[in-house]
């Protein structure tokens, strides 16, 4: 284990690197933080350090920058979670506020985590799969056409039309409306199936083909691989960084083009936690010089998707944390009161 002091010298590296772009010296560091040591104590400590790999020489007689282990233990040890001032978090919620839809909050979303952290931001829509079921609303369209309408609890809309095997009157479609919403209203996705395997056998026999159709597109609906859906903003961002990438910036580009390295990214959307994935701990190649900073969000405490950012290892992490767990909160409370 690293010694307090060395602890020290590593955050005071960290900081300096992260503020300056420039590699840090054992003189600045005693100059610019108050370590209560010598310089060459420092120089020492700075030696010991990159004896276990947590600062590199990026060039000869260049001061140190820090490494991914670094990093890391900087994020895991040394970093608190920088919290929004007063006037961020209503900036933030006044802006989300002003939201229409769902849509409109993704893509509000991913616009104001972009300009708060200066990254690339990714937002993942809400998973189906662990959502509740709102209301489902049935229109007649003609005799035997009828429009399905899902509303989750997250405010997601999925319509489908549904063609009929015969004519289906508004008196049966109400009934079906009616019984349809008082099994699955505020219930788990998963658990409609069970819920509603049974509702056809309600109905008079010439009715029951067409109750079994609507049913079956609404299953489908349920079902269907909606996950894969997110918006990401603030790619421009990147080219500020350019210096930051060794070689050259289009690996991060492509990657970032690439859904599923995206979602794989971000995690899992039931772990709700703060994730910090820095520079080779992200498997996908093309990410190996950056890092990633993501968080579950939802309604109710559960995450129903994640939300983050990507951008260069040498990042502000306490204020990218900050930033990203702030904007999640407020976007779980807008789903909340949707």
């Amino acid at each position: 284990m690293l010694s307090e002091r060395r602890l020290q010298v590593l955050r005071a590296i960290v900081q300096d690197y992260v503020g300056t772009e420039e590699p840090v010296g054992s003189k600045a560091l005693t100059e610019r933080h108050n370590l209560g040591v010598s310089p060459a104590t420092v120089r020492n400590d700075m030696a010991a350090l990159e004896d276990e790999g947590f600062i590199a020489q990026p060039h000869t007689s260049a001061g140190r920058i820090p490494t991914d282990k670094g990093y890391r233990l900087f994020v895991d040890k040394l970093a608190g979670v920088k919290p929004m001032t007063g006037p961020e978090r209503r900036a933030i919620q006044n802006f989300l506020d002003g939201a229409v839809d769902l849509d409109d909050v993704v893509a509000r979303t991913v616009r104001l985590l972009a300009q708060l952290t200066r990254q690339v931001a990714v937002v993942q829509y809400p998973s189906l799969t662990r959502s509740t079921v709102r209301h489902v609303e049935l229109l007649s369209l003609a005799p035997a056409r009828v429009m399905l309408v899902l509303i989750t609890d997250t405010g997601r809309v999925e319509q489908r039309m549904v063609d009929c095997p015969a004519p289906f009157g508004e008196t049966s479609l109400a009934d079906l409306r009616a019984r349809l919403n008082s099994r699955v209203a505020g219930r788990r996705f998963t658990d409609v199936p069970r819920l509603v395997e049974d509702l056809p056998e309600a109905f008079e026999a010439e009715d029951r083909g067409t109750v079994s159709t609507v049913l079956s597109t609404l299953l489908e609906t349920l079902v269907e691989d909606n996950e894969e859906r997110l918006m990401i903003g603030g790619t421009a961002n990147l080219t500020r960084f350019a210096h930051d990438f060794p070689l050259t910036i289009r690996p991060v580009l492509e990657a970032l083009e690439e859904q599923v390295v995206l979602l794989k990214l971000l995690g899992e959307a039931g772990d709700s936690g703060m994730t910090v994935k820095i520079g080779h701990e992200n498997a996908y190649e093309g990410l190996n010089s950056t890092s990633v900073v993501s968080v579950g969000y939802g309604s109710g405490g559960e995450a129903v998707a994640k939300l983050g950012v990507v951008g260069p290892t040498r990042m502000d992490y306490p204020g990218t944390m900050g930033a990203v767990r702030a904007v999640a909160r407020y976007v779980g409370q807008i789903l909340a009161e949707s």
